[in-house]
């Protein structure tokens, strides 16, 4: 039996996925209240209907981007560390980011960016380099 794309986002992927919106949030050195309303609004709307994956408490796993997300603003990384995570599990699953995904991760990241008085220098340079990795 082959596994459907649909089937294959795992918590793994959503974990990722949460590193690349927080390197957009974080790229400026502030993660703003907008930016994490931004998020989570998007990953109900737009990310939950995307699979049937739940995990063993009956979550949907789109969630996993908003805890990742949380996470990683409690700990604080260099948002281009999490940059970087995200291109290199990117390019080691490509199979993941047909065009539909690329461009939700796009119109999330470009979403989470302009929520705070639109978007400044260190987060159109963040998001130029996503825009280039999602090509």
């Amino acid at each position: 039996m082959k596994v459907s794309k649909k089937q294959s986002l795992t918590e793994e992927f959503y974990n990722h996925t949460g590193m690349i919106f927080y390197a957009v949030a974080a790229s400026d050195k502030v993660v703003r209240a907008e930016e994490i309303r931004t998020l989570k609004k998007l990953v109900k709307e737009k990310w939950v209907p995307v699979d049937t994956v739940t995990d063993e408490y009956g979550t949907d796993e789109a969630y996993k981007i908003e805890i990742a997300f949380d996470w990683l603003q409690e700990n604080a990384p260099e948002a281009a560390w999490a940059f970087n995570e995200f291109k290199e599990y990117k390019k080691d699953h490509q199979q993941l980011f047909d065009p539909k995904i690329n461009q939700l991760i796009w119109e999330t990241a470009d979403a989470i960016a302009a929520s705070f008085s639109g978007k400044n220098k260190a987060e159109l340079i963040m998001l130029s380099k996503l825009k280039i990795l999602l090509t």
